[in-house]
């Protein structure tokens, strides 16, 4: 039997694991499996009591380059049947508003590239993990593919000024996010500069402007981890309460 709540974090590409996501769930007394989703995934979530499914640059049906997916479908419908406590980070929110019954388009949106401002709906300022972000605070982004409809269970969570759909949830206890909270502003810095200047960023400019976000920044993204692990952890105990 197990004696601590675990979630599972797949990784969808080696270059985008859960960085400082991985250490405060641990500090919430969490034990993490991370799981290289390449080299093969669970086939179901009996043995998990939360999941979070990061980002990778694919589409959430590119079967083809990532046949993987698959699994990791199977296992996001699985988490939303049972309102499994799910956070979806950037692809994997992708991924769960696309097997939910949403759209998701390539290379469609706005190009939104490092520390951008995400403002809370009515409905996410009183959500345990959204709420922290209220008016207005600075998430990294890097993406051009885009939500553009959200599954018709889903609750709009949080925007930014170009993209509507940067929180969502589905039941209770799944979410989706197109902004990553795990990462920070030394984690840009390792960011491809030539792939930046081409779309007419400047990696050091990104940089420096996340800097200066980076203790408000650190303090919500935080918050928000540990409004999600709390909600893990009552997973795992009513799991414990029913055999």
């Amino acid at each position: 039997m197990r004696t601590a709540p675990t979630v599972l974090v797949v990784v969808n590409s080696p270059s985008s694991g859960p960085r400082r996501l991985k250490g405060w769930l641990v500090e919430e007394g969490l034990e993490v499996r991370e799981q290289l989703a390449s080299q093969g995934l669970p086939d179901d979530l009996g043995e998990f009591d939360g999941l979070v499914m990061l980002g990778g640059g694919l589409m959430p049906d590119e079967f083809d380059r990532a046949p993987w997916l698959r699994g990791e479908r199977r296992l996001a419908v699985q988490a939303i049947d049972e309102d499994l406590p799910t956070l979806g980070i950037c692809l994997g929110g992708q991924l769960l508003a696309d097997v939910a019954g949403g759209q998701v388009c390539a290379k469609t949106g706005p190009k939104e590239r490092g520390a951008t401002l995400i403002h809370t709906t009515a409905e996410g300022s009183d959500d345990p993990v959204t709420g922290v972000l209220k008016d207005g605070t600075p998430m990294i982004e890097n993406h051009q593919d885009m939500i553009t409809e959200l599954p018709p269970t889903a609750v709009l969570l949080a925007s930014s000024q170009a993209i509507v759909n940067q929180a969502f949830r589905i039941g209770s206890h799944v979410r989706g996010l197109q902004f990553h909270p795990e990462a920070s502003a030394e984690n840009l810095a390792g960011w491809d500069e030539s792939a930046l200047a081409a779309d007419g960023y400047s990696r050091d400019d990104l940089v420096a402007a996340a800097r200066g976000y980076d203790a408000v920044n650190t303090a919500a993204a935080r918050q928000m981890v540990a409004g999600f692990a709390a909600e893990i952890r009552q997973a795992f105990e009513q799991r414990r309460a029913h055999g």
